[in-house]
Order: C-alpha cells, then sequence, then structure tokens
C-alpha cells in the first residue's frame, strides 16, 4: 500500500512558522519523530518513510500554496498513488486553532490551495486533515492573518496539535479514513 501525503505551505524562512503553512509543520514534526528527512526534488521536498508495510511519500509542494496541484499531480503520477491513498494536511480558518479535522473529501472552502488541486485533479475526491487555525482578524485581513507566525500563546500549544495531526496521517494510512475520523475528529 503506498500513500501520498501532501503539506500545503510556503517555502521560504519568512513563512515558516506562519499559520498558512501548518501542513509544512505537521510533516517536518513527523520527520523529526520518526527519523526521516526531506530532500529537494521536482517541484518539492520530499521523503520517504515505511511503516507496518505501507509505503509512506510526504511531499511539501514548492509551488507555494496557491499552485500545490502541480506538485500533486506530478507525484501522484510519479508513484502511481489513487485518489484514496492521498492525504492534503491544509491551514483551515473556519476551525478553531489546534482543532484538527479530518475529512474523506468536500470542497476547496475558498481555500485557493485545495481549489488548485481540485482544478488539476479534476475533482474533490481526495482525503484532507484540516487543522485550525482560527479566524481572529479584522473584516478584509485574512491575508495578513495567514501570513503572520502563531502568537506566543498558540506557539506553546503547537507542539500537542502538531503531533495529534501526525497520529491522524499514520492513523489514516494504517487503519483508513473511517477509522481514523471515528478516533480523532473533534
Amino acid at each position: 500500500m503506498k500513500y501520498l501525503i501532501a503539506g500545503l505551505g510556503n517555502i521560504g524562512p519568512e513563512y515558516a512558522f506562519t499559520r498558512h503553512n501548518a501542513g509544512f509543520m505537521v510533516l517536518d514534526r513527523l520527520a523529526a519523530e520518526h527519523g526521516f528527512s526531506f530532500s529537494f526534488e521536482k517541484l518539492a521536498f520530499v521523503a520517504e518513510w515505511k511503516y507496518k508495510g505501507r509505503q509512506f511519500y510526504f511531499i511539501k509542494p514548492t509551488t507555494f500554496m496557491n499552485l500545490s496541484g502541480k506538485a500533486i499531480r506530478y507525484y501522484m503520477d510519479q508513484y502511481k498513488i489513487s485518489p484514496e491513498n492521498l492525504l492534503v494536511v491544509v491551514d483551515e480558518l473556519q476551525l478553531e486553532f489546534g482543532t484538527l479535522r479530518l475529512k474523506p473529501k468536500g470542497s476547496h472552502g475558498g481555500h485557493n490551495g485545495l481549489k488548485h488541486i481540485e482544478e488539476i485533479l479534476g475533482n474533490s475526491d481526495y482525503a484532507r486533515l484540516r487543522f485550525g487555525i482560527g479566524n481572529n482578524f479584522p473584516r478584509g485581513r485574512q491575508i495578513d492573518y495567514v501570513l503572520k507566525p502563531f502568537s506566543k500563546e498558540e506557539m506553546i500549544e503547537l507542539p500537542i496539535f502538531l503531533d495529534r495531526a501526525g497520529e491522524m496521517v499514520v492513523s489514516f494510512c494504517t487503519l483508513g479514513v473511517q477509522s481514523t475520523m471515528n478516533n480523532y475528529n473533534q
């Protein structure tokens, strides 16, 4: 069984701890915990990990958030990954900070990264793990908010939520989407 896990974010040190990079942070945390590392390849930073008879392929697209679908399509084709074995880890404004929700499919909900993936794949039939970043910003300031680092208070709690999200990624690949939703969705 092969799985492609795509953590969405923006490359560059100026984006490293911004809310929009929650997907990158989840994968980086998993890599640190399980001892695999990312290397720069075509369209993404890529890592591989074998666990419980499963092959995990992790990507952090270098195409920037709004063109994430390009890298995902490339690696789905490269590794021959079916849509049901794709998981996209993404930040979510509509969920309170730290809330985690796995969904087997759904709409892009206005998220430009998911919107591009849907355009490139031609559908929205892929799983996504939504990482709540909250929506505490004035009207019209959404871009400033998502590109701003987490607050000091949030940074204290962030490792707990990153670890939980990592557990959900592993569970998705080993137990399946329904069991993971039942066990982890808040």
